[in-house]
């Protein structure tokens, strides 16, 4: 696959948010060589680390392609000028969920990294846009963005390509198991559950969230 070019990488420190908690949602836009270690990107921050940052959740990834269907809903949305709307580490064009899939092996710069799940909008995601129903939008329209693990430490700067290295589990794209296992889709096949519960590429809490299910259905 040619590689896709990076629009922008981004970092972000902890802020308070409009209910008093904090956040490391607000991400700025990072200019020459940046470091990625086995955490993210050098300097940034996550206030809640049981849900957010860690080995498994180092970098977030949003198309910077859905930008113009957000602004289409919400016309002059300030945040929505530019890369960082939504809490993303790694902008690009020419790449969204149905197009990568889970384990998936990415060289950025010189780094390497591994798709582990999908990106589940929370709460915060609504409050630092001012927009209570986005979350629920980005579910039902699957324009989640996605999480990447470090393999291997590097530097890496816009401009320059991430690209495809190794697609072990072509069949689970980012769009399907974010729909499965986040968008209800798992009611129209159950069978996809047992799957995902053994994948042992996917992030260790979605294989749970695929086991509880399972009781369910």
């Amino acid at each position: 696959m040619t590689g896709i070019e990076i629009t922008a990488l981004l970092a972000g420190k902890i802020a308070p948010l409009s209910r008093g908690e904090s956040s490391g949602i607000g991400k700025t836009i990072l200019s020459g060589r940046v470091k990625i270690g086995a955490l993210g990107i050098e300097g940034d921050e996550q206030a809640d680390k049981r849900h957010h940052g860690g080995s498994d959740k180092a970098l977030h990834h949003y198309p910077a392609d859905h930008y113009a269907r957000w602004a289409s809903a919400a016309v002059d949305h300030p945040l929505l000028g530019a890369p960082g709307a939504f809490g993303e580490n790694i902008s690009t064009f020419g790449l969204i969920e149905d197009q990568v899939c889970i384990g998936d092996r990415w060289r950025c710069g010189t780094a390497l990294l591994e798709i582990s799940q999908g990106r589940e909008p929370c709460w915060k995601q609504a409050d630092r846009m001012q927009w209570t129903t986005l979350p629920k939008m980005m579910v039902n329209e699957r324009r989640s963005g996605w999480y990447y693990r470090v393999i291997e430490a590097g530097v890496a700067e816009a401009g320059e390509m991430i690209t495809l290295i190794e697609r072990p589990l072509p069949e689970w794209t980012v769009k399907r198991v974010f729909g499965l296992l986040i968008g209800g889709d798992w009611k129209r096949e159950p069978e996809a559950l047992p799957q995902l519960a053994a994948l042992d590429l996917l992030f260790e809490g979605w294989r749970q969230h695929a086991v509880t299910l399972m009781e369910l259905s």
